[in-house]
Parts: C-alpha cells; sequence; structure tokens
C-alpha cells in the first residue's frame, strides 16, 4: 500500500526514527514481526508532532519489550501481563509494545472476556476508527511500508471519522468509543461519518455499562482539545451530552437576552469554552467556563423590562458543583477550584464603578486566592457579545479593574491573606484554650485589615489585638 518512510526523514522525528530503526533492527534479529501502529501512523501522515510510539509485535510483546529497553538504555519496563503488553517509559517518548490480538465481548460489559493472539490484519480490525487501523512495518528491508486495510489514508484526506467494521457492531462492543469519537472529531477537526452518528444514536444506552473514571477522561480529553465546542456540540446532538453532564444539555435551546449574550445558554457558554482554551491551555479553567453558567437554566425567569434574568445563578452554581464532582469523581481539588469560579465569575466586573472601595477589591482577591489570574481570565472569556463597540467597552472595564487591583499595595500578601497574628499569640495574650473563640478574634482582625482600618503587618495587627480582646473576653 505504498510507503511513507520519507516522513520520517524530516528532522523533527531524528528521534522518533532512530528509537523504530533500533526496534525494527531487534524484530528482526529475533525473528518477529513489528510494526508501528494505531495513532502514530495517523499523526505522522498529518506530520503532527509525536511523544508515544505504540508498537505491535506478532508473537510474544513483554519480552521484546524488555529486550528493547535493554537496547535503548531504559531501565524500567512496565507489562500487563493479562493483555500481552508493556509500557517503557520516557522523558521524551513513551513507548508501549502490544502483542497483535482481538478481542471478545459480553453485552454487559466493555471489558474483554477473551484475548486470542492474531496476526497483523487481526490486530488492525478490532480497532475503533479507520484512521487509528493502519500500521507501518519497521524491520529493515521493509521500513516504512504502511499496511491501511480499511482506507485510513481516504478518510485523513476526506476529514472524517469512520469504523473498520459496522459502526453498531463497533460501539456496542466498547461504548466509549463513542465519547472517542467526539474527542477524534475536536482533536483533528474531522467530521463523524453520518453511519456513525445514527448508530452512536442508537447505542447510547450502552454507555452505563462504562465506569465514571473512563467516562470522565475521555470527556477532559475533549476540554484539552484546541476547539473543545467541536466535540461539545457533537456530544449535544448525539444525545450523549444528555447522559454524560445533562446539566449542560438541559442549556440547550434556552434562549437569553439578545443585547447581553448571543443564541442560548448553550451555544454562550461553548463561546466561552473556546475562549478560554485561545486564552489558556489549563483544562481547569475551561472546565471552569462550562460550569459557570450552569445554575442559568433553573433560575431564569423573565423580567418585562429586562428580559430574562438569572438571580443567584452564581451563588446555586456554585452548590450545583457538588453533585456533578460526585457523579463524574472529580478531585477534590478540581471541584473546589469549580466551585470557587462559579461563585465569583461575576464579581470582578461589579468593581467597575469608581466608588468601589479598596476594601472591596481586596475581599475579591483574597476569596479567589491564587487562582485570581484565572478568575480574571474566566471573565474575559465570558465576553459573547457580537458588538464590536461593547466588546472594546466591557474590555476596557476589566482593565480599570485590573488597575484597582494594581493599586492595592497589599496585593501579593492579600492573595494568600491571612491575619499576622496567629491563634497562638491569640492563645497567649488573651489566656485561652483553643476553641471557637480564638478563630472569631482571629477574623475581627482580618476583617480589620480588609477594611482598611489597620495595616497587614504584625505590630498593627497584635495593637489591634490588644485593643479589641476585652470585647471578646466578657
Amino acid at each position: 500500500m505504498g510507503n511513507i518512510q520519507h516522513i520520517l526523514n524530516s528532522s523533527k522525528y531524528d528521534s522518533v526514527r532512530s528509537i523504530l530503526e533500533i526496534a525494527g533492527s531487534l524484530g528482526e534479529k529475533e525473528k518477529i514481526e513489528i510494526y508501528v501502529v494505531g495513532g502514530f501512523v495517523r499523526d505522522l501522515l498529518m506530520e503532527k508532532p509525536i511523544n508515544d510510539i505504540d508498537l505491535m509485535t506478532v508473537g510474544e510483546g513483554i519480552p521484546f519489550a524488555e529486550t528493547l529497553a535493554d537496547e535503548l538504555g531504559r531501565k524500567k519496563v512496565v507489562p500487563f501481563k493479562k493483555f500481552g503488553t508493556a509500557l517503557i517509559p520516557g522523558n521524551d517518548i513513551q513507548i508501549e509494545v502490544a502483542t497483535a490480538r482481538k478481542e471478545t465481548y459480553q453485552g454487559n460489559s466493555r471489558k474483554p472476556s477473551e484475548i486470542i493472539y492474531t496476526d497483523l490484519e487481526g490486530d488492525l480490525v478490532r480497532r475503533d476508527f479507520t484512521i487509528n487501523a493502519m500500521a507501518m512495518n519497521i524491520t529493515p528491508s521493509h521500513f516504512g511500508d504502511l499496511t491501511d486495510p480499511y482506507g485510513g489514508i481516504s478518510d485523513i484526506h476526506k476529514k472524517i471519522i469512520k469504523t473498520p467494521l459496522d459502526p453498531n457492531e463497533t460501539f456496542s462492543e466498547d461504548p466509549l468509543r463513542m465519547m472517542r469519537a467526539a474527542y477524534f472529531a475536536s482533536k483533528l477537526g474531522f467530521k463523524i461519518d453520518e453511519s456513525c452518528r445514527k448508530s452512536i444514536k442508537q447505542q447510547i444506552s450502552r454507555l452505563g455499562i462504562v465506569s465514571s473514571e473512563r467516562i470522565r477522561d475521555e470527556f477532559i480529553k475533549i476540554l484539552k482539545t484546541d476547539k473543545p465546542s467541536i466535540g461539545l456540540v457533537i456530544l449535544q446532538k448525539t444525545g450523549l451530552m444528555e447522559i454524560v453532564f445533562p446539566e449542560i444539555h438541559v442549556m440547550y435551546g434556552m434562549d437569553q437576552t439578545a443585547e447581553w449574550h448571543h443564541k442560548d445558554i448553550f451555544a454562550h457558554t461553548l463561546q466561552v469554552v473556546d475562549n478560554s482554551a485561545k486564552l489558556s491551555d489549563k483544562m481547569e479553567l475551561r472546565f471552569a467556563a462550562l460550569v459557570h453558567d450552569i445554575a442559568k437554566p433553573i433560575t431564569r425567569r423573565v423580567d418585562k423590562k429586562k428580559g430574562y434574568t438569572f438571580h443567584g445563578h452564581d451563588a446555586i452554581g456554585e452548590k450545583m458543583i457538588d453533585a456533578v464532582a460526585k457523579r463524574m469523581k472529580l478531585s477534590n481539588d478540581l471541584r473546589d477550584y469549580l466551585k470557587k469560579l462559579t461563585l465569583l465569575h461575576l464579581r470582578p466586573i461589579a468593581l467597575v464603578k469608581d466608588i468601589v472601595t479598596d476594601s472591596a477589591v481586596r475581599r475579591l482577591m483574597v476569596a479567589a486566592g491564587k487562582d485570581l489570574k484565572d478568575l480574571m481570565i474566566l471573565c474575559r472569556a465570558d465576553i459573547t457579545t457580537k458588538n464590536p463597540k461593547r466588546v472594546k467597552r466591557y474590555l476596557k472595564n476589566f482593565e480599570k479593574v485590573e488597575e484597582k487591583m494594581s493599586n492595592v499595595t497589599e496585593k501579593d500578601e492579600m492573595v494568600a491573606f491571612q491575619s499576622p497574628v496567629r491563634g497562638d499569640e491569640i492563645m497567649a495574650i488573651c489566656e485561652l484554650r483553643e476553641g471557637q473563640k480564638v478563630g472569631v478574634i482571629k477574623k475581627a482582625i482580618e476583617e480589620a485589615i480588609l477594611e482598611g482600618l489597620i495595616d497587614n503587618t504584625h505590630s498593627d495587627a497584635l495593637d489591634y489585638l490588644i485593643k479589641i480582646k476585652d470585647n471578646y473576653l466578657k
């Protein structure tokens, strides 16, 4: 089917080519058929950066991986004996060696019930999409020879996601592939073949056999793409979003006041996510953009003068994040981050008014803490109006907010703010044991600093403690 060795001649693939040549020579020496497969071949054909090498052997892969690691001077090999695979970690390039295999499944599980070792063709047919069902021979005599039985190259040129087999069989066998279709479409900017789309709609219920963790991981991979809205729209239009993220699904078709936002809440939300992706590579921030208006559907009311209102959607949204985090099994750190940015996303713009005090600025800075920068990025991303004059005005307002923040001399201290007088000092001076009253006094000192009554110094805080302590010791 042709030879693609010439693509590897590019200097950007020097390290990759060196590994493949060593692996290929070793395969020839060991009399083992060896290929590089899957995403590696796809990315090579698209001339994308490569950090992972997927090798496939016709014959036992784990012993080969151990020998290859020795040849490469890598000390660690992680075997997965059940699947006949092994991982060779590396700082720059990670290598996975897998034995050619095909799998059988039972209807109530996406985990294979039986693994049968096979040949090249048997291995490729089990793969998820045609663009991932290609192999390149790396033995010296056939280096670069391409095997493409299902038209992967053609589908790359057409920018389309298709399955090697009937999509009903492919998605039923491993329902997570439906999520992966959305991910690859988002990552590569491809469209999903119509027969695959229809099949996804028919197979939606099969997603129930997939663990929350695996669904979460694939969802997060979509958020990490350059334009996450592509994958998110696919999830919505195929019906997957209703299962994966029902709080986002209900936003679809729900209008907002046109003066401030374009289209419906769903479209606005996706635009904020894409804007965040342009401003930051941080996945957590993109997730915050997705959920910042999560409570709008349940807080939407009609005001005769203002149109649609969403009073309290920031505070209610913060509370809703707990249920999302529990269902998707998010880490506590991610949960708390999402709650914070959802609660605070309206606060910065409220500081635009000239009469806003330094105290109000300090309070926001303390509330946002180390995530202040991310909060400001989210607020900028939240500008989705199509009116250029309004965009210019909004951006100018944010510059005012940032200027107000820079004018707060204690900025760096405020970001990680707490009372300069610690609990043990309060207990010693007030002759108190550890307890609630110590916290109350400490809070009073912090409030005095935030209100600008005293400077954020140990001496001022200590003087203030001596001044107020009797009020709390009565």
